[in-house]
């Protein structure tokens, strides 16, 4: 008895901690602790934004130096756009090379190339009008004249063709009714130079070689002017256009 009372007596006055009150060197480790965890929580979210930033330029690179494997013709270089006109013709070749030789400031959609086709057309049945005009074939001046007359009537049906074309700002070079026209039109001027040389072969006429050679090239560029405008409709959607 004596014992436990000493013992008691003993433990009277000691308190033992609570669980939050910590010594200094227990708070500065705690602390310490805590430091090191937000240091790391901070460093994981600068290395994770550092990450994202570095893909998302290097994503934006690869865009604008990586081509897009099927672009739209609408966004297609004046080359590239030519190229798919002129293979609707019959001599891609000959459509490519008159057309793409002219300056050409914007880029082209299929009814700029069109009218352009139609100007090379115009500028080759001139020269060949001039040149028939220069010929003095005692046997065949009727039909020299004729030819002559039926040229003039195509290049009248040409520019029509032309002037139909003529709209203000924002409005479409082409309709469904106006391709009609046209259509007749070129067809009209191709059935002229027919004509002018069943006239000659019925007179006996001999026609020098580079007049023969240039009637041929005149009936291949109005063909090429005949088969881009009977496809309009067709290259239109193409570019992503719509015809009205």
């Amino acid at each position: 008895m004596v014992m436990e009372s000493s013992n008691f007596f003993k433990g009277y006055g000691k308190v033992n901690p609570l669980p939050g009150d910590q010594s200094p060197y227990q708070q500065k480790s705690t602390a310490s602790k805590r430091l090191i965890l937000i240091i790391s929580v901070s460093s994981i979210l600068c290395f994770s934004l550092i990450l994202a930033l570095a893909l998302a330029v290097l994503t934006r690179d690869q865009s604008n130096t990586e081509p897009d494997e099927s672009p739209s013709l609408a966004s297609s270089n004046s080359a590239e756009s030519i190229k798919t006109v002129c293979d609707v013709t019959q001599n891609p070749s000959s459509c490519f090379t008159s057309i793409s030789s002219l300056n050409i400031s914007t880029k082209p959609d299929p009814e700029v190339i069109f009218k352009l086709s139609l100007n090379v057309s115009i500028t080759e049945l001139k020269h060949l009008s001039s040149l028939f005009s220069g010929l003095h074939d005692v046997n065949s001046q009727a039909a020299m004249r004729d030819c002559v007359s039926q040229f003039d009537d195509s290049l009248g049906k040409l520019n029509d063709s032309l002037l139909a074309m003529e709209v203000g700002p924002g409005e479409k070079m082409l309709t469904l009714e106006k391709v009609k026209d046209i259509q007749t039109w070129i067809s009209a001027a191709m059935t002229d130079q027919d004509t002018c040389i069943d006239g000659l072969e019925e007179m006996g006429s001999v026609l020098p070689d580079e007049i023969k050679a240039k009637m041929e090239r005149s009936k291949d560029f109005l063909s090429i002017s005949l088969a881009i405008i009977s496809k309009m409709e067709a290259l239109l959607e193409k570019f992503d256009l719509k015809m009205h």
